[in-house]
């Protein structure tokens, strides 16, 4: 079989590929040269530049697999590869040590103001005085994030004799204390910690994660780190903090926009900003294309590879059957890890109905997807679903009914009962378009939105009026609403769908309502 690498790899993955194969190297090529080469070839050898696009895509007949040397896929069209049966793989874990330790790097750099310092004796100055340091021993360290890299730092911080704190809603205490963290909610992380680094993907989720409320609970002098993705720390927050001097510094590798040319980073004081280089090392680049290369082989000999980011072909009548209620799958977890916040240990899939002769595997990856997206760079799959919800501590259970009550078929979720309550939520399809059936002890019929606020609240006169006041004077449009109570003057649950995101003070707003009991804000869809 015939392998094109279009882009510049380690050596050492272009030899393994060879020892199988013929491997033809044509880096720099341009798109029209690639399209034209890429009838006569099995597979393509990508990094982050090529854009492997449906079109590029289509123009590969005989492609088997597409290998992209690194974590992110953002240049492959995964559906496009999907649909023409095209396996795409990538390289998640090859760069965990470089970006810890660059993560590191950063810390050391900003607690001991090693770049001003080394400017300063540039300069033909010695101003020992003015860059006196922070010692990280004893300190707190809230990691946000338990994946491979965030373990990795947690390990290494806990030899540098730092208190680790760790943010992750589905990994357990127990995971957590096995690298020595202690597992705390975020609003616990941001008052202990005088260092904060994030590592979790970017998504509508956490995006400015970091912001000006997070911020501002921050200890005075605490130190913010990212070499996760640009966005998930506000840039222009995180400098006006250390304009201000409640930010003791940061140190960052990714940016909102890069190259970072317009960045308010770039003017702040006590800011150490490197570019883009959690992964470069030489001994990164060689795991990467060693761990992409094995795959590439394992697809073109028929095997499953580990870290297929799209999920095997199906047979065409199962894909038919199932292929509308995917993305209801995946809502519903999306939904169901924001309705619980977190914590599930067991986690029950209910496929009802017609779907119920189908291989449900698929659906189950959906649903993990959706609920693990915030918290893994990996893009969860019918090969890893199984293996990272293990990791997270979740128990997957898959039943099935031919009875779906009302519905030709129904997607139900549930989780161990807490406080009482019944951690639920359901959905159909009906039309093509993905309904919500049931949330908690509630029944509805509502479109999932990208924006949803859910009200429990006392059943008391004028309620629904006072809510949909507070957000009309904040600007914020209701696009639909449901209401449901167990029985008059008890309990209600009100489901708002809305056109716009909510301001955090109009959320607190709402939640210090009196009648309020409990309130959920749920944001759906993807980051783009």
């Amino acid at each position: 079989m015939r392998i094109l690498v279009a882009e510049s790899v380690a050596r050492e993955g272009i030899d393994l590929l060879a020892s199988h194969h013929e491997v033809d190297e044509r880096i720099g090529s341009t798109r029209e040269e690639l399209a034209a080469l890429l009838p006569d070839y099995d597979a393509l050898i990508v990094r982050s530049q090529v854009q492997v696009d449906a079109q590029m895509i289509a123009a590969g007949t005989r492609l088997v697999v597409i290998g992209r040397a690194g974590v992110g896929v953002d240049n492959v069209d995964l559906d496009a590869a999907t649909r023409a049966g095209v396996t795409v793989v990538n390289a998640p874990t090859g760069n965990t040590i470089a970006a810890a330790e660059h993560t590191l790097a950063l810390l050391y750099g900003v607690a001991r103001k090693i770049a001003p310092a080394d400017a300063s004796v540039r300069r033909g100055e010695w101003k020992r005085t003015q860059f006196t340091g922070l010692e990280l021993r004893g300190r707190t360290l809230g990691i946000i994030g338990l994946g491979k890299i965030g373990q990795a730092i947690a390990v290494r911080a806990r030899a540098m004799e730092m208190v680790v704190l760790g943010v992750d809603p589905f990994v357990t205490a127990e995971q957590a204390a096995n690298h020595g963290v202690e597992l705390v909610d975020f609003d616990t992380m941001l008052e202990r910690a005088d260092v904060v680094t994030v590592h979790v993907p970017l998504t509508r989720a956490t995006r400015g994660l970091i912001g000006r409320e997070a911020i501002a609970r921050l200890k005075p002098g605490s130190i913010v780190l990212n070499v996760a993705r640009g966005g998930i720390v506000d840039e222009e927050a995180v400098a006006e903090a250390l304009g201000s001097g409640h930010l003791g510094g940061a140190g960052i590798d990714v940016y909102e926009h890069e190259p970072p040319t317009d960045s308010p980073l770039l003017g702040a004081p006590n800011t150490l900003l490197t570019p883009h280089l959690g992964a470069s090392t030489a001994e990164a680049q060689v795991l990467v294309a060693e761990e992409v290369a094995a795959q590439v082989l394992d697809v073109l000999d028929g095997k499953s590879a580990r870290y297929a980011v799209n999920a095997p072909l199906l047979t065409p009548e199962t894909a038919r059957a199932i292929a509308p209620y995917l993305p209801l799958a995946e809502v519903l977890g999306q939904f169901f890890a924001q309705f619980s916040r977190g914590g599930v240990h067991t986690l029950t899939l209910e496929i009802a109905g017609e779907l119920a002769d189908y291989d449900a595997s698929p659906l189950t990856a959906a649903v993990l997807r959706g609920m693990l997206e915030t918290t893994t760079t990996e893009r969860v799959n019918l090969v890893n679903a199984g293996a990272l919800a293990k990791a997270r501590g979740i128990t997957v259970v898959e039943r099935k009914t031919p009875d779906a009550g009302a519905f030709s078929a129904q997607l139900t979720l549930t989780s161990d009962p807490r406080d009482g309550h019944h951690l639920a939520v359901a959905g159909t399809v009906a039309g093509g378009e993905s309904r919500l059936t049931r949330l908690g002890d509630y029944r509805l019929d509502m479109a999932p939105a990208d924006v949803m606020l859910i009200s429990r609240h006392r059943d008391r006169p004028g309620m629904v009026g006072r809510i949909g006041a507070m957000l009309g004077e904040a600007d914020v449009n209701i696009s639909a609403m449901h209401l449901a109570r167990s029985r008059p003057r008890e309990d209600a649950l009100m489901v708002l769908a809305l056109d716009d995101d909510i301001p955090p003070e109009v959320e607190s707003a709402i939640r210090n309502q009196e009648a309020v009991l409990d309130l959920w804000t749920i944001r759906l869809g993807s980051e783009h």
